[in-house]
């Protein structure tokens, strides 16, 4: 199966927990990935962003959507 995301991760199903309309699935990342963001140069310049520091991502996303290969 075809799908359009892009930025996918491998990962492992740790838990179903399901109910009546919706299951809850969990999932461990598999292998280290690399992510990317666009934020405003204004953005970048008062987080002073260099390469090579540590941060965090927070992630806002609408779906995840598990793939069976």
């Amino acid at each position: 199966m075809k799908f359009g995301a892009r930025n996918n991760l491998k990962a492992t199903v740790t838990a179903v927990t399901k109910g009546d309309v919706m299951s809850l699935v969990k999932f461990e990342i598999l292998v280290p990935a690399g992510m990317a963001s666009v934020l405003t140069t204004e953005s970048v310049e008062e987080l002073d962003l260099q390469v090579g520091d540590p941060v965090i991502l927070l992630v806002k996303a609408i779906h995840v959507m598990p793939v069976k290969e």
